[in-house]
């Protein structure tokens, strides 16, 4: 398969030749439509003055046409029966004898005008005695006729000379310019050839050069800046893969520790039923982690919440307080809705599972005796849903990565052995997936306020 630098030259030297060709078809149609004519009334003129010369000057017929053919014409004098040429020899001597009557008998000959049109021939360099002018003369009391055209190759031969050598020079220096040119505009698109390469081979380091203003600047820095993406991609697929083996890694871990010891003979009753409860516990989370694991892979192929239907949300929102009131009233937390009357077009159960999160991430990180509050309203933009608790708060410097999987705000929360890190991420991709945003505004140790906007 030809590559893209040669078919970069093969197109541009055909592009030249149809050019070229296309120009001598131009500039022939031009001669035919606009120059002949101008050139046969010419040459015309100049075969009259020939002849007003030659009664007026004292010199035989052969003495005068040799000098004045020295002139660069060329002429043909004829009387009807013989005729002599002076002069460069005609190409071709074919004319028939009706013309030569006819300049015999004091009619001129319109040879030049008459001269059949044809694309690739131009007339005015036709070297034929049928592409003259002729007209009548009289020599030694005798009419004769006289043919005359000018010697092109003899007036125009160093310009004919010049522009030869010009053409193959242009011919010359422009194949030479469009190798290297084409050789120079496909440099960036082979730069681009292997930086594909090595993106498929997983090196993401690349580096071209952007400081070009056309579309192939554009194309290295669209190319550059996909290249840092997908290596942000492979980072974080890298440190998914990591998280995901370390949460499950350690309860497995804690299972297998606490299986081997219930295996134990000596073990007591007491010791027995926790070890079972850990065990038990353990399960749990695998079990919690699992699902959430779950539940990204489907939001992430956006399955499921295309599926709108009217909701509730004031009674979700009443329905998830009677369903976590054993855990808020065990902490002896305050708890209260200040709720607009809100149907919402949506996916209900992602819906629910997004506030529930957001819920119960702030009974789990509120001191006992502390406070929530959440509340729904219906305003222009949309639905605003807010939940503050005057909980332990997030330090400034986690606010932008909270919502990234499996991160943990700090040692303390990491030690909640129910904590994944997920419920966050879980939350904002289903509130993206409703076209909506989540906001957190957050004070150490004095509680956290989380936005939901929904259009």
């Amino acid at each position: 398969m030809s590559t893209l630098y040669i078919r970069i030259v093969v197109v541009t030297l055909l592009i030249m030749i149809v050019s070229s060709v296309m120009a001598f078809i131009g500039s022939n149609l031009y001669y035919q439509k606009i120059l002949k004519p101008s050139n046969d009334e010419k040459n015309t003129e100049i075969a009259h003055d020939v002849v007003e010369l030659f009664e007026a000057a004292s010199m035989d017929e052969s003495t005068f046409f040799k000098k004045t053919a020295k002139l660069s014409y060329q002429f043909y004098v004829t009387d009807g029966k013989a005729g002599t040429f002076y002069g460069e020899e005609f190409r071709n001597h074919t004319l028939s004898p009706e013309v030569i009557t006819s300049v015999l008998n004091g009619t001129t000959y319109h040879g030049m005008a008459e001269y059949p049109s044809t694309t690739f021939v131009t007339g005015f360099f036709s070297n034929e005695l049928s592409n003259s002018i002729g007209v009548p003369i009289e020599i030694d009391g005798k009419p004769h006729a006289l043919f005359m055209r000018p010697n092109v190759k003899q007036q125009f031969n160093e310009i004919h000379i010049l522009l030869s050598v010009l053409l193959l020079l242009t011919i010359a220096l422009s194949m030479l310019i469009v190798f290297f040119s084409t050789r120079y505009l496909v440099k960036p698109i082979r730069e681009l050839t292997v930086a594909t390469k090595k993106i498929a081979g997983g090196d993401y380091s690349i580096q071209l050069k952007e400081n070009r203003n056309d579309e192939i600047g554009t194309l290295a820095k669209s190319f550059t800046s996909m290249s840092r993406q997908l290596r942000e991609v492979d980072q974080m697929r890298q440190e998914f893969v990591s998280n995901v083996s370390h949460e499950i890694q350690t309860p497995l871990s804690s299972m297998k520790g606490y299986a081997t010891l219930l295996r134990s003979p000596s073990i007591l009753k007491e010791d027995q039923d926790y070890y079972s409860k850990v065990i038990e516990s353990e399960s749990t989370r695998l079990s919690t982690l699992s699902k959430q694991l779950l539940t990204l892979a489907s939001l992430d192929k956006d399955q499921g919440v295309l599926k709108h239907e009217p909701v509730n949300l004031t009674k979700m929102l009443q329905d998830l307080i009677a369903q976590t009131r054993w855990l808020w009233e065990e902490k002896n937390l305050a708890l209260s809705l200040e709720a607009d009357e809100v149907i919402y077009s949506g996916h209900e159960d992602l819906l629910h599972q997004a506030f529930e999160n957001l819920l119960s991430n702030s009974i789990k990180y509120t001191h006992r005796d502390g406070e929530i509050h959440m509340s729904l309203h219906k305003e222009q933009e949309g639905v605003t849903f807010k939940i503050q608790d005057t909980g332990i708060g997030i330090p400034s410097t986690h606010l932008e990565k909270i919502f990234d999987r499996f991160y943990k705000v700090d040692e303390s929360r990491s030690h909640e052995r129910d904590s994944s890190g997920l419920g966050l991420s879980i939350v904002k991709k289903i509130i993206t997936l409703h076209h909506g945003e989540i906001h957190v505004k957050s004070i150490p140790h004095k509680g956290t306020t989380f936005t939901v906007t929904l259009p």
